[in-house]
């Protein structure tokens, strides 16, 4: 288990002084009813929610709170965490019990469970600048990822659109720019009572949730 143990803090980048936290955080109740990640599970999931919350807010900060909500509910939910857990193998180095060697259907929750129990591990055994590192490194690909608010901008406009006017927005494909396996395209949106606002994107889709974002900035909606 030792020579497991300096291969995950390699593979997670951080050094435990108090190698006990670790251990625990690996530890499912299957393996052990009393010493397990339970706790250490409940706190990892409190303290990742306040450094995504807080993150997210400097990175957005003109973002609608329905938005960062959405954003931080798909950070912090089970499958992102299981994802993570797949990609550093994590169950490779977890201490299961018999009847939970073969993970198959409750899999992921347990994975995951296990990331949020090693982010408590480490809050304990530092302090919140570690846990954000740690975190930043491994959600990193996640946080910056805004899929959700262009589509989440396209659909309040049309919404407001059809609420106040009756009539859906109208996209116009402006042009198409860039090198053929890099294109760049540009799109106009319009709503009645509005001007005509353009979007940039790698793709039409992109191109018009970005001009459906800047005319519901515009529109202060």
């Amino acid at each position: 288990m030792r020579d497991k143990i300096k291969e995950l803090e390699k593979v997670i980048k951080y050094s435990f002084k108090n190698k006990v936290y670790l251990t625990q955080s690996l530890t499912h109740k299957s393996f052990d009813n009393i010493n397990n990640n339970e706790k250490l599970e409940f706190l990892g999931d409190r303290v990742l929610g306040l450094v995504i919350s807080q993150k997210l807010l400097e990175k957005f900060p003109s973002e609608k709170e329905g938005v960062i909500d959405k954003k931080f509910a798909n950070l912090v939910n089970k499958k992102t965490c299981f994802s993570i857990a797949r990609k550093i193998n994590l169950k490779k180095f977890m201490k299961l019990g018999s009847s939970h060697k073969h993970l198959e259907r409750s899999a992921d929750k347990i994975v995951s469970d296990c990331l949020e129990a090693i982010i408590g591990a480490i809050y304990l055994d530092s302090d919140i600048k570690s846990v954000q590192k740690f975190i930043f490194y491994f959600w990193e690909s996640y946080l910056n990822n805004s899929i959700i608010t262009l589509v989440d901008s396209k659909t309040q406009l049309q919404e407001y659109s059809l609420k106040k006017f009756k009539e859906l927005p109208k996209y116009i494909f402006h042009k198409k720019t860039g090198l053929q396996h890099k294109p760049f395209f540009k799109t106009e949106v319009q709503i009645p009572n509005s001007k005509k606002i353009s979007g940039t994107g790698t793709s039409k889709k992109n191109a018009q949730q970005n001009a459906a974002s800047k005319l519901l900035k515009i529109l202060n909606v």
